[in-house]
């Protein structure tokens, strides 16, 4: 890629254009700031890094010229800068920018950034793939035994956290671990079950100031979401109420329909699940991730089955480039828990080839499973696509894969 460095410091710009180059990018250093407009217009850059503090144009002024110019439609932007001052950060995103990077985070952190942001690469990642309770112990050494959560990072480190299960400790203490604040998060909630909400006040991030969090989804017959995670934590169930969040924590009820969330169109369906339960289609950079669970696909030959149900769920999916879905059951085991809201791995897998997705990753496994029979669903998966000369890839994450796209 090409980068344009703006920034009145040589030093600054020798210490990022000398491990740029390395890696095989080509880079143009400008300290005068009134040059710089004409410059990226005539270099083209892939990336432009924007300092904010600079005499003559100061970087959100550049950033606003810049955002102003057909021609760099498609230009990625990522504002450096010493200031960690919440204010500045909005402000470049509101304006345009790509990322935010702290000058002050040790360089090949800093480095890693300013790549992510300018390769536009998104990171999913799996925290807790269990259903209903968490699985300790040597049956689930290999998926792990934390209950549900997923996120999705974007380049300007925007995070979206799918669901609040026993996996949402660990992200949090691995974002403390990375010393990077604020945090900025949205938690989307697909339904209030325990085994979807009882980690929430154990996310430590919620509890510092500074940092910002969204918590979205369905009310229930008149119940908000926030009393739905106030009522959790009044003091009876849980010894700290929701009043010693130090973060700005806001609430936002949810119903199925198209929303925009920080300029990212979220999707919204009603899965068949007891209660209001939401399923996600979260599309970003020309790219659809899906997270739907819980719900249940009853077979063909059930008297409940529902072919138009079935038919917006496939429309729901069409294309995804990842879907996350509910494969709590092995075919074999499903009936004898119809009606608990969960899938049979086999219909899920018939849906996401029928909808074109490009990979289906099983999720919500049963407590009663053990490691090898996860083994077995997921055998059981590939057979099927094979059969059906399906694209669609299967997988069945463990707690702590990503992937990045």
């Amino acid at each position: 890629m090409r980068f344009y460095i703006v920034d009145d410091s040589e030093s600054m710009i020798a210490l990022l254009r000398a491990p740029l180059v390395a890696l095989g990018h080509e880079v143009v250093g400008e300290t005068d700031s009134t040059r710089a407009l004409q410059g990226i217009l005539e270099y083209r850059p892939h990336c432009a890094v924007l300092d904010i503090m600079m005499p003559g144009v100061d970087g959100l002024t550049l950033l606003k010229q810049l955002r102003e110019q057909p021609e760099l439609r498609g230009l990625r932007i990522v504002m450096i800068s010493a200031k960690a001052y919440e204010h500045d950060r909005t402000r470049a995103m509101q304006l345009g920018a790509d990322g935010f990077v702290n000058k002050l985070a040790d360089a090949h952190q800093m480095l890693d950034r300013i790549v992510e942001i300018a390769e536009s690469r998104h990171t999913l990642k799996f925290w807790g793939v269990r259903g209903t309770l968490p699985v300790p112990g040597p049956r689930s050494l290999r998926y792990g035994g934390n209950t549900n959560c997923v996120t999705l990072e974007f380049p300007s480190q925007l995070l979206f956290v799918f669901d609040a299960g026993t996996g949402i400790k660990a992200l949090g203490d691995t974002l403390l671990a990375r010393k990077r604040l604020p945090i900025v998060g949205r938690i989307f909630i697909s339904h209030p079950h325990w085994d979807h909400i009882n980690a929430l006040p154990f996310f430590a991030p919620l509890y510092m100031k500074g940092n910002k969090f969204e918590v979205l989804g369905c009310s229930h017959a008149g119940v908000t979401m926030e009393q739905m995670i106030s009522a959790q934590m009044d003091g009876v169930y849980f010894p700290v109420t929701v009043k010693e969040f130090g973060a700005d924590v806001r609430y936002r009820d949810l119903g199925e329909g198209s929303y925009t969330v920080d300029g990212i169109r979220v999707d919204t369906l009603l899965l068949k699940h007891p209660g209001h339960c939401l399923g996600f289609r979260v599309d970003c950079a020309g790219q659809t991730v899906c997270y739907i669970t819980d719900n249940e696909l009853y077979p063909a030959d059930s008297a409940y089955h529902d072919v138009a149900f079935r038919e917006r769920l496939i429309q729901f999916l069409r294309g995804a480039k990842a879907v996350i879905a509910d494969a709590t059951y092995a075919d074999a085991d499903y009936a004898a828990r119809i009606h608990w809201g969960h899938s049979p791995v086999g219909e899920v897998v018939d849906v996401a080839h029928e909808a074109g997705v490009e990979t289906l990753y099983l999720y919500h496994h049963d407590p009663d499973q053990d490691d090898e029979r996860i083994d077995a669903k997921l055998d059981a998966a590939r057979r099927r696509l094979e059969t059906l000369g399906s694209r669609t890839r299967v997988e069945a994450p463990a707690e702590g894969y990503s992937v990045r796209f």
